[in-house]
């Protein structure tokens, strides 16, 4: 039996391949799937005011999810949002300006600081992802599946440790290798965070969800496995993997 068409899914071709079921063609969704090339995402940027209200308005985001599939012939729509919403959500203060990119008011340079951070309650700080998951959901009728996503715990302490982003992430290493004690703690809460996000998103209906670990390349191998890869691992092995009769499927990424 076909768990994804039972559940009225009328294109299933990307859930079948990562189950490792045979499928009539090499199913293709894109990376940075909807942004600035397209026109409509920009006149859609343009009456949100700012990318911060784009992802926190869920009929805006909704709109910007779906954008892509009128143009090219997908098999899923991703989610529109923002990787950094969960270190938001815990009081870290995201700023966006224009040309410089994610900024926090206030990184975790100090043991105080990282003493107090605590995973967000994704109902509560971030339900406006939630509900742009339920309304894109709603808005795909089943044409294909939609996939949810977080940033890994490493990459997302890349920018809670440095306040942004960097080419040398010289702050975030410094810490790695004299106060490894701190990124850990960092990141056993990050993973909590990102555990709890996406169980979150597959409970408002994401049909897969994903990983990005966009930092995770600048470790060494061993690093990698220590900073990284094992609490990835921690996520993995608590999320959702049923969710309205059909299997859940997890993607890590990284680059």
């Amino acid at each position: 039996m076909d768990l994804h068409r039972e559940a009225g899914l009328k294109n299933d071709t990307l859930l079948r391949a990562l189950a490792c079921q045979p499928t009539e063609y090499t199913p293709a969704w894109l990376m940075r799937q909807a942004g600035r090339y397209l026109p409509e995402y920009n006149a859609t940027r343009a009456r949100a005011g700012s990318f911060l209200k784009l992802v926190r308005t869920p009929a805006l985001a909704t709109e910007v999810t779906l954008q892509p599939l009128e143009r090219f012939p997908l098999d899923a729509a991703i989610l529109f949002s923002d990787i950094l919403t969960v270190p938001d959500a815990m009081g870290l203060g995201l700023a966006f300006s224009e040309g410089e990119g994610p900024r926090f008011e206030r990184p975790l340079r100090d043991e105080t600081a990282i003493g107090k951070l605590a995973a967000p309650d994704p109902s509560a700080e971030l339900g406006y992802v939630l509900d742009a998951v339920r309304e894109a959901r709603r808005a795909l009728a089943g044409r294909v599946p939609l996939i949810g996503f977080s940033g890994s715990p490493f990459t997302l302490a890349c920018y809670m440790v440095e306040g942004a982003g960097s080419d040398d992430w010289r702050t975030l290493k410094t810490m790695l290798h004299a106060r490894p004690e701190l990124l850990h703690r960092i990141l056993e809460v990050n993973a909590r965070a990102v555990t709890d996000y996406l169980n979150a998103q597959i409970e408002a209906g994401a049909q897969a969800v994903m990983i990005f670990d966009t930092w995770g390349g600048i470790l060494s191998h061993e690093d990698y496995e220590r900073f990284s890869l094992s609490y990835c691992r921690r996520i993995f092995e608590k999320l959702l993997r049923q969710r309205e009769g059909s299997r859940v499927p997890s993607i890590l990424f990284t680059k």
